[in-house]
């Protein structure tokens, strides 16, 4: 039985020139990337507790909501 070719075409090469590469633009995406992303690493034991984004952030915004009444009430 024969081998399919494309799937010997889907091989890396072993080595690649910057011309088979094209031509890139350098922050092609830093703009949109820089509005729309927001990433933070939680610890094990914090990403176990909140599972989802939205539980972290009903419970930031919890803790939020506590330290502005906490302040009113030092004041």
């Amino acid at each position: 039985m024969k081998k399919d070719k494309s799937v010997d075409s889907d091989e890396l090469r072993p080595e690649y020139r910057r011309e088979d590469l094209g031509k890139g633009v350098r922050g092609k995406y830093h703009a949109t990337y820089q509005k729309g992303t927001n990433l933070v690493l939680l610890r094990p034991e914090v990403a176990k507790a909140f599972p989802t984004s939205e539980a972290v952030n009903e419970a930031l915004l919890g803790l939020l909501k506590l330290a502005e009444q906490t302040r009113k009430l030092a004041r």
